[in-house]
């Protein structure tokens, strides 16, 4: 594509050459390193002069380090006279700090969108936000891509009681989201009230809806130590659920978690690849990873034409202007 180029950020370069490789490209030469005080340095090892330029950097890993590097890789691009610099972020780092949980508390989300646009970044391109109005925190535009296009094709292609199945939110929270889904699929659903005594820890449980010898599949944005979703799978098992899964976007999965889900009923626990998962597979059979980089792709494709991203809102691309 003329005009274009695409450089990866550290933290999760298989997916980005996966984008590349989609759209046809190479990845642009990026020189990454730190100085003996941790000091980030990065140089970018090619012109970018008139170009629109996508930097891909998922907030996982060393979120804070991934995050210095992604800031200075678009201001970098900005000064060396890109046309236009979009920072594509498929896991966007701080997004649960999107709000004032006691007072005096950071807005952390916030904060990364005021440093993301002081940087230079002209656009950004997301997925699954952990709360849609992150978007409201920029003055740039946001396009929040929706991994449940890949979800419902899994869920078709994989679970072959799919018409006998239930779509389970483990918070309220979710509830909008797994109601679209159920719709779409044209199944019930269901929600899991959990009630907190401390901020990471679940008091109890209570099941709103029928899961009784049902397929029942837990749909969640993220997950991380798995504890929440671990006991909803529990609590379904218990109400009578024929067989348990979980779809979840962004599956940090720490050491912790993945012990969890070796020893939970679910039949399969399904990431997308917003954040590498392959050392995680290596120790747990019952994870298993849906590609998103079509989508991804296919949404830079068309901010670079200029044409609309809505139809990826409802559609995984098969193939380049396939909706």
């Amino acid at each position: 594509m003329p005009n274009m180029k695409i450089f990866s950020g550290s933290s999760h370069q298989d997916l980005s050459q996966k984008i590349a490789d989609r759209l046809g490209l190479e990845l642009g030469k990026v020189v990454t390193k730190k100085f003996s005080n941790q000091e980030t340095c990065v140089e970018i090892g090619e012109g970018v002069r008139g170009e629109d330029v996508y930097i891909v950097q998922s907030g996982c890993g060393e979120i804070s380090d991934n995050l210095m590097e992604l800031l200075i890789m678009i201001n970098a691009c900005k000064i060396a006279s890109a046309s236009r610099v979009t920072a594509v972020i498929p896991c966007f780092p701080y997004a649960r700090q999107d709000k004032k949980e006691k007072s005096p508390a950071p807005i952390s989300a916030k904060l990364v969108a005021d440093m993301l646009r002081v940087a230079g970044a002209d656009r950004i391109i997301t997925v699954d936000l952990q709360a849609s109005q992150i978007q409201g925190f920029f003055d740039i535009p946001v396009d929040n891509l929706y991994a449940a296009p890949a979800v419902l094709q899994w869920i078709r292609q994989s679970v072959s009681e799919r018409r006998d199945c239930t779509i389970v939110s483990p918070d309220a929270g979710g509830a909008k989201r797994v109601a679209s889904i159920a719709d779409r699929l044209n199944v019930d659903f269901a929600l899991v009230h959990r009630g907190r005594k401390k901020a990471d820890e679940v008091d109890r449980m209570v099941l709103v809806g029928d899961v009784k010898d049902r397929v029942a599949i837990l749909l969640d944005d993220m997950a991380d130590t798995c504890g929440t979703i671990c006991l909803a799978a529990d609590k379904l098992l218990s109400a009578g659920a024929s067989r348990v899964y979980a779809v979840l976007t962004h599956g940090i999965l720490p050491g912790p978690a993945i012990s969890r889900i070796n020893s939970a009923c679910f039949e399969a626990v399904v990431v997308t690849n917003t954040i590498p998962q392959e050392d995680k597979t290596k120790h747990c059979s019952k994870i298993q990873v849906i590609d998103i980089s079509a989508i991804v792709a296919e949404a830079i494709r068309r901010t670079h034409n200029g044409e609309s991203v809505s139809c990826l809102f409802s559609h995984v691309p098969l193939q380049y202007s396939e909706c």
